[in-house]
């Protein structure tokens, strides 16, 4: 991994279903991202939902997505 690429991991399904009840959302509302995406963790398959965790001046932001065939 680059080091300005930033961080993807697979949410477990409790992980995955704290956030979706926090936000208010159902999976397939929130944005996509291709299977065949090449930063994707190795074991992603359609359906995961994937934390992407960026480093912008010391602060951490998470960015959420589900992944699509």
């Amino acid at each position: 991994m680059h080091v300005l690429q930033p961080k993807y991991s697979i949410l477990s399904k409790e992980e995955a279903k704290k956030m979706l009840e926090k936000y208010n959302i159902d999976k397939f509302q929130l944005p996509k991202i291709k299977l065949k995406d090449p930063s994707l963790p190795k074991n992603a398959k359609v359906g995961d939902i994937i934390k992407i965790e960026r480093k912008i001046e010391n602060k951490k932001t998470y960015y959420y997505r589900v992944v699509v065939p």
